[in-house]
């Protein structure tokens, strides 16, 4: 069976395109609520990070504050890469046993950071979904309820759009414009043939 990444920065629609997939009947994985369902569930991933963030970072009910997790490392590039390391291997396992579950010509694995977190390795193929950087703040302000500033933050932090795009086989426009159904049913066609 082949593994198609999914991925797309902060408001390009990549889950709406993943959805799409899904009406036609591919399974998805969303590496990023699983990550976070794993971080509240794996207890050796909730010792690593606890050793790591502080005893803190859960509640007395053993929640992940995410709000906390996030402020320490969003401006600290060398401690994101440590959380990183922690979470994306139980991540990685976590989908390798999904997959053996899944019955379809193909599943897609939905990450915002796909290529960041080293996410892209053992996939067959990777999907791009695209959009201009004023619209997708422009969404993710409506959507998250959230200010331009943060937004835009977030988007520096991701990786650039035009060396994601090169790195990827196929390239969806979600411009609200270019229609999205044709372009995805040629993808799917050619991961189908291919």
């Amino acid at each position: 069976m082949k593994a198609v990444g999914i991925t797309g920065g902060i408001g390009s629609g990549k889950t709406f395109v993943a959805s799409l997939f899904h009406e036609l009947g591919i399974p998805v994985y969303d590496a990023d609520t699983a990550a976070k369902l794993l971080m509240n569930s794996d207890s050796k991933l909730k010792n690593d990070l606890q050793q790591l963030l502080g005893h803190s970072l859960y509640d007395a009910d053993g929640n992940l504050n995410r709000k906390k997790m996030s402020e320490l490392i969003f401006n600290d590039s060398t401690l994101r890469l440590k959380v990183n390391a922690l979470v994306h291997p139980c991540v990685q396992l976590d989908f390798e046993k999904w997959i053996t579950e899944q019955q379809a010509p193909f599943v897609l694995k939905e990450s915002a950071i796909l290529f960041e977190a080293g996410a892209d390795k053992g996939l067959d193929t990777v999907i791009c979904v695209t959009a201009p950087v004023d619209l997708r703040i422009k969404r993710t302000v409506e959507r998250d309820k959230s200010d331009i500033a943060k937004v835009t933050a977030i988007m520096q932090a991701q990786m650039d759009d035009e060396l994601r795009n090169k790195k990827c086989a196929f390239v969806i426009l979600n411009d609200g414009k270019t229609a999205l159904l044709p372009q995805v049913l040629a993808v799917y066609e050619k991961i189908l043939n291919g």
